[in-house]
């Protein structure tokens, strides 16, 4: 899985300005962006967690290993 986008805003991780999207409270929110495509995704949250799947790279939860934003 190669991360180009933050999962937050949606934006290049290269581009500047992700500041608000690295804050302790965002680090325990799930993903809204594909880190691949940057398309808004289908976001579930649960009491046990959250999953979260794009149209073009699939599924994601809570238990699966990702990138982080930073």
């Amino acid at each position: 899985m190669t991360t180009v986008y933050c999962v937050h805003c949606g934006g290049l991780l290269s581009a500047s300005g992700h500041e608000v999207c690295r804050t302790p409270r965002t680090a325990l929110e799930p993903p809204r962006y594909c880190s691949e495509c940057a398309r808004r995704m289908v976001v579930q949250v649960m009491p046990s967690g959250w999953t979260a799947r794009c149209s073009r790279h699939g599924d994601i939860s809570s238990t699966t290993p990702r990138a982080t934003t930073g």
